[in-house]
């Protein structure tokens, strides 16, 4: 069954403007895949051609353009939705039960941060304290989102984390990459941890999301990411956050909100991470348990502020209706070896603390019915955070700037 949904706005060219991003003060040069094949003209409102060899990794079905479903007699098909690619997936098995151009290579924005904590979280004790040195906040793009870390004062890893979970602070990812060996050595390590995770279409430029020529990712890589942080207490634990203190000047705190407003009202939803930036729309996975069922949604490029939410439940709504009756069309792969996940220092408690608990709480006074994860028995939940938009000014003497804006909602 194939089928297509639209309109959506289009991505203007950028490729060459984007070229004049740094990271760490030094050019980016790397080979990398080109986002699709055939980008979408900046004045055509119709959605462009998929490219014609999308991987077939998680089932041939995926490989093939278009919605791909397998329905029983009279089965409701899933909801038109308009985004470029998108699945709906079982958090626990790993099945597939429907999906749209899942392999297509596009920028990732933001929820390449999922990615970012998947390898560097395990790696930096959370209790371990960090005073910020001004050249750590030099390399950040121009209007990047920040949670506010300021130079000269010390941060818990634990602060910066939620930094980065609840607002998608740029600031927090570059002080915890420095932490880690530099910028250029974390955007190493995250292509090696995609390489282990089978996320085959991933090619990281930028640890933050940040708008890099040749940085992208696909639905199908996003789900992958999100899955394996599933199995870290720590990353459980920042992504089912809802609000936080995080330091300030002379001692004082200011409080930040996750921008994802699905948690607490969607019902059940455990966690989500978006994105937004020009280049690659707004980008989405979240997850959500019902009867002992959790289901993770990954969506890329949908065109329109506030659509991204409607169209995840849509999608979740139509999963836990028609999750019993559908047949797979592919399947979420495991990581190269088995399980890659790092445990944190306070991993093993926190794991057995998590499968020992029959249910815990959305954050908003509800009840959650926790699915567990198989073979380890822990509660899923995904990573949140926030969103960008990406601004290109003309500047004297041929400067081009290239910038990002913080938005609530994508």
């Amino acid at each position: 069954m194939s089928y297509r949904s639209g309109p959506v706005a289009q991505r203007a060219a950028i490729g060459a403007v984007a070229a004049a991003c740094f990271l760490g003060g030094t050019p980016v040069a790397s080979a990398a895949p080109t986002p699709h094949k055939n980008p979408p003209s900046p004045t055509t409102s119709a959605e462009p051609e998929p490219p014609g060899n999308m991987s077939g990794l998680g089932g041939n079905r995926l490989a093939q353009p278009g919605v791909q479903v397998d329905l029983p007699p009279g089965g409701a098909p899933p909801p038109a939705i308009e985004a470029y690619s998108w699945l709906v997936a079982d958090m626990t098995s790993g099945q597939i039960l429907a999906a749209k151009n899942v392999h297509w290579q596009l920028a990732p924005a933001s929820t390449l941060k999922m990615l970012f904590a998947d390898t560097v979280l395990p790696k930096l004790d959370k209790n371990t304290v960090h005073t910020v040195a001004p050249q750590e906040l030099e390399a950040m793009g121009d209007g990047s989102s920040k949670v506010g870390v300021k130079e000269n004062l010390a941060y818990s890893v634990h602060d910066l984390w939620n930094g980065v979970f609840l607002q998608s602070g740029n600031d927090a990812v570059h002080v915890l990459c420095a932490m880690n060996g530099g910028v250029e050595t974390t955007v190493a390590q995250m292509n090696e941890r995609a390489k282990s995770l089978q996320a085959n279409d991933t090619h990281v430029m930028s640890p933050d999301g940040y708008d890099m020529p040749g940085q992208v990712s696909s639905a199908y890589d996003l789900a992958l990411f999100a899955r394996e942080g599933m199995k870290n207490a720590d990353f459980r634990s920042y992504a089912s956050t809802k609000d936080s203190q995080f330091p300030g000047k002379d001692n004082t705190t200011f409080g930040i909100q996750n921008t994802n407003t699905m948690l607490g009202s969607y019902p059940g939803m455990i966690g989500v991470k978006n994105g937004y930036t020009t280049n690659a729309q707004n980008t989405f996975v979240g997850a959500a348990t019902h009867d002992g069922r959790t289901l993770l949604v990954s969506i890329m490029h949908v065109a329109g502020k506030g659509k991204t939410y409607e169209q995840t439940k849509q999608l979740l709504d139509w999963g836990f209706g028609n999750a019993a009756g559908v047949k797979p069309v592919g399947s979420l792969v495991d990581p190269v070896g088995g399980s890659s996940g790092s445990p944190s220092a306070s991993e093993s408690k926190k794991t057995a603390q998590a499968a020992a608990a029959p249910a815990a709480a959305d954050g908003s006074g509800s009840s959650v019915d926790w699915a567990l994860w198989a073979g380890v028995g822990i509660p899923a939940v995904l990573l949140v955070g926030g969103v960008t938009m990406f601004v290109v000014r003309k500047r004297g003497w041929g400067r081009t700037e290239i910038t990002f804006e913080d938005e609530i909602l994508p």
